[in-house]
């Protein structure tokens, strides 16, 4: 039956894509066929175009847009320069940008989070600090980081860093104080060291809340990389992005945006998959 339902919304899914794809096009002809009147001169300032120019759709068809994808996917790793690079080498930068604050916030908000909810004390006294804190745009960060650190790179890592630590530092302390007290009791019985009850104990029961919590961190640091790059610039997706914008390249604009959806994707399903191991059902 799960196999059954599988398929029937792969096809369900298979079927909107095909009408959204022949939506994009017939909008893309009707737009490109709606008369010869001037466009509007703001518009046209922006677009780098004269007032007088003839009003059609920059937005390419579907068919214009698979050239242009294949053509990138065909050599993903070329590097002619600052502001040529392949769509592999700009995914590379920002995923390692991602990968490095992460691990820095994992590093910080696992343990502190297991303090905090072995500890209502300790709780109570950071919680003030974390509910401050957790609201602040990443972006906010930004110029700070950018002011005190001197480097965009670490800059961006650092945003990263800042806005992937909080979903993992409170669902950690949440997993930790909602661990059965009956289980620690018997570990207190069996006078099972603090280390050992911590890791057999403790983790396991905790770790579906704890991998909640960092599958949401990666969401929001994916989200984030892209808006750092297009304000620290240099190299990744976020930079790729604004880069084609303005050379007014509408088809690589929409290929990175995808690419940047699918990345996303493949990141959360492999959290899931993670999260799946580590939860019991009893």
């Amino acid at each position: 039956m799960d196999k059954t339902l599988k398929l029937r919304a792969g096809l369900l899914s298979c079927l909107l894509l095909l009408v959204l794809v022949g939506i994009w096009h017939a909008a893309t002809q009707v737009t490109a066929s709606g008369g010869d009147e001037a466009l509007d001169p703001e518009y046209a300032m922006l677009m780098g175009l004269s007032a007088e120019s003839e009003r059609s759709s920059g937005f390419p068809t579907p068919g214009e847009f698979a050239s242009s994808a294949l053509g990138h996917l065909a050599s993903p790793f070329y590097d002619n320069g600052p502001n040529d690079k392949g769509i592999g080498i700009q995914l590379a930068h920002s995923l390692w940008r991602v990968a490095a604050g992460f691990l820095l916030a994992m590093a910080v908000a696992i343990p502190l989070g297991f303090v905090i909810g072995m500890s209502p004390l300790l709780y109570q006294t950071l919680n003030p600090f974390i509910q401050v804190l957790k609201p602040i745009s990443p972006l906010a960060w930004m110029p700070i980081a950018l002011y005190t650190i001197k480097d965009s790179t670490i800059s961006a890592i650092f945003v990263i860093f800042i806005c992937s630590i909080w979903p993992m530092l409170v669902n950690t302390a949440f997993g930790v104080a909602g661990v059965r007290k009956d289980w620690l009791d018997v570990a207190r019985t069996l006078e099972v060291n603090p280390l050992r009850k911590a890791f057999r104990v403790i983790l396991p029961a905790a770790a579906p809340t704890i991998i909640t919590g960092m599958r949401i961190s990666m969401g929001i640091a994916w989200l984030v990389i892209v808006a750092a790059e297009m304000l620290v610039g240099g190299t990744g997706i976020g930079y790729f992005v604004w880069n084609e914008w303005n050379n007014l390249s509408l088809n690589n604009v929409i290929f990175a945006v995808l690419m940047i959806g699918l990345i996303g994707m493949l990141l959360d399903l492999m959290f899931a998959q993670l999260q799946r191991k580590v939860t019991y059902v009893e």
